[in-house]
């Protein structure tokens, strides 16, 4: 199972070598961008597995995101982009 992974790894890379695309969006990992501690932004997702003002687990191909914080709000959200406001003291991926 190990060499599969491996070996899909490479194919991917060589995809996105070859067409020059980022290798992140050919293999749909997910994309973090924040803005200080009050905002994040978070491209391919597969969907929030729980949600509270302190706490948010977002679930991605690339495991289990956690958001810690205070007054933390989902803003928007879409089937593949969700934005995310309030202080955020904490992320993590947990696996």
């Amino acid at each position: 199972m190990e060499r599969n992974r491996k070996e899909r790894g490479s194919v991917l890379g060589s995809v996105a070598e070859l067409f020059d695309l980022p290798a992140d969006v050919v293999a749909r990992l997910p994309h973090l961008e924040m803005i200080g501690s009050r905002q994040l932004y978070l491209e391919r997702h597969t969907g929030i597995l729980a949600y509270s003002e302190t706490q948010i687990d977002i679930n991605t191909s690339g495991g289990v995101l956690r958001l810690r914080g205070e007054h933390l709000t989902l803003t928007a959200m879409t089937a593949e982009e969700l934005r995310l406001s309030g202080r955020i003291d904490a992320v993590e991926w947990v696996r």
